[in-house]
């Protein structure tokens, strides 16, 4: 029985834990209403009935309330395991005092929580669930309340006793089995999310390093640029070059791109400090991929169509990293379609969904397989790739996510999808 969704990838060990050990109860409490149904019908046994239904009816109590810590919490120290599973010893040791103790079967279950606790525990707790487990053997066998067997029975107890016990060795073996397996799953997934984080901090590493490097290269070319843009605004007043219209026309188009380097140089030092700047601009949603199609337009040829589904517009704080990011994507995208790309942007709930697609040739099967690894590229050039690792890279940071994928009809798609709340003004991002 399941009150909910199966524990994601991202649930720490301790969380899946808690929660196979809530699906086995469910297990435990079907089991036990169908033993005592049978015991009951089947062998006429008097059972006290009021006390073993009190069992599990408080596993399905117990059961709900967990049901709602799960929803809340993220990881469960060792404490709480050892209560949980200490709980589940209880319930067994009060079921088994009210139906015959030591003489009823169902005795060995208590070996099942002592396996439980030897491999969700550690070393410490699953030592005192054995203990506690092995006193509550101890104790059921002189305090505990005989069971009513009917006439038929009286004569050969054992008969009975090795049917329980058949009976308890496969209900035990089937659980051992479920939860051996699903442990088995819950681990692996706890080591490939500890891979995943651990590719994460190699490439964040990456990224610093390189962030470093273009930071200091930015710094260098500075006094260059500067000293260049000297020059040039020299050259502009002699009569020389203020008379030849070609030459003028010339040092202006020098000029333009000069000044674009320069703001490409301070665009690397900006963004090599933290995501959002110490002067923060607030914009919109709309205004700020207009400005950014406008400023693509200027320098770029071929058609930038803009699909604008965002409904109402939304007040945000201005990133540079971001604008380099989706330049990025439309620059790649258009060294590939030089004629057409298509950029939509549409809200789903909390979400902005930005779409790039282009009519090229589209992804390789190793490349859609090496998504946002650096140096992954398909255009064959030293240091290549590092534009999509940068992508995947900055929006993973702003807690978003990358989808790449290839057009039946031919070309390929990239989908950022972007948190408002990542991208939200609020009055701390006030100047």
């Amino acid at each position: 029985m399941h009150l909910m969704a199966p524990p994601p990838a991202t649930r720490s060990e301790s969380w899946r834990n808690v929660y196979l050990l809530m699906q086995l109860r469910w297990i435990a409490v079907i089991g036990q209403l169908v033993t005592i149904v049978g015991v009951a019908q089947l062998f006429a046994v008097r059972l006290p009935l009021g006390p073993l239904l009190l069992a599990p009816l408080f596993l399905i109590v117990l059961n709900f309330t967990i049901a709602g810590v799960l929803a809340r919490r993220t990881s469960f120290p060792q404490p709480e395991l050892f209560s949980a599973l200490l709980i589940d010893v209880g319930v067994l040791t009060w079921q088994l005092y009210h139906s015959g103790g030591a003489t009823n079967p169902f005795t060995f279950l208590f070996l099942l929580q002592i396996v439980i606790g030897a491999v969700i525990l550690e070393k410490q707790w699953s030592w005192a669930i054995a203990a506690i487990a092995s006193l509550a053997v101890f104790a059921l066998t002189f305090v505990y309340i005989p069971l009513e067997l009917p006439a038929e029975h009286l004569d050969n107890p054992f008969g009975l006793y090795l049917l329980g016990s058949l009976f308890c060795f496969i209900l035990t073996a089937v659980l051992l089995v479920v939860f051996v397996i699903r442990l088995d799953r819950n681990r692996r997934d706890s080591t490939s999310a500890l891979a995943e984080l651990q590719q994460q901090a190699a490439e964040e590493d990456h990224i610093i390093r390189m962030g470093l490097l273009a930071s200091g290269a930015a710094h260098e070319l500075g006094t260059p640029l500067s000293l260049l843009s000297v020059v040039l605004g020299d050259w502009a007043r002699l009569p020389r070059i203020a008379d030849d219209p070609e030459l003028s026309e010339d040092l202006t188009a020098m000029r333009t791109e000069l000044e674009r380097c320069k703001t490409i140089v301070g665009g690397i030092l900006m963004s090599a400090g933290e995501m959002r700047g110490v002067n923060p601009a607030v914009t919109t949603v709309r205004a700020f991929f207009e400005d950014l199609l406008a400023e693509w337009d200027a320098r770029r040829e071929g058609e930038l169509r803009f699909l604008d589904e965002i409904g109402e517009d939304i007040v945000i704080v201005a990133d540079p990293g971001l604008r380099q990011v989706i330049g990025n994507v439309i620059d790649n995208a258009q060294e590939v379609s030089p004629e057409l790309v298509v950029l939509a942007l549409e809200r789903r709930g909390e979400d902005i969904i930005v779409t790039v697609t282009d009519r090229g040739p589209g992804f390789t099967p190793e490349m859609l397989a090496r998504v946002g690894q650096p140096y992954s590229s398909t255009k064959g050039r030293p240091g290549g790739g590092l534009g999509l690792f940068l992508v995947v890279n900055v929006v993973r940071k702003l807690g978003g996510q990358v989808q790449v994928a290839n057009l039946e009809a031919g070309g390929a798609r990239v989908r950022l999808t972007l948190p408002l709340a990542a991208l939200a003004y609020t009055k701390d991002d006030t100047p």
